[in-house]
């Protein structure tokens, strides 16, 4: 939840970074590192898709396995 609530406030400052009256060259340096910032947290949600992806395959293949073993009991 907390990368969740940086974005939020990045959003915010990106909306309000225009109108607080920095130098322009401030306000560009100011846009690249939000910008940076925000190609990281995509990273960290991404990483954190990925695992949870992971483990939701693996308990589906265990799923299946379980079954397909159960079946060959049977015979």
């Amino acid at each position: 939840m907390r990368k969740e609530r940086t974005l939020f406030f990045i959003g915010i400052w990106v909306a309000l970074l225009p109108f607080l009256g920095f130098p322009n060259s401030w306000r560009k340096i100011l846009f690249i590192l939000t910008g940076l910032a925000i190609v990281y947290l995509a990273y960290l949600f991404r990483q954190e898709n990925k695992a949870r992806l992971a483990i939701i395959n693996s308990e589906t293949v265990e799923q299946n396995m379980d079954s397909f073993i159960d079946n060959i009991n049977d015979l």
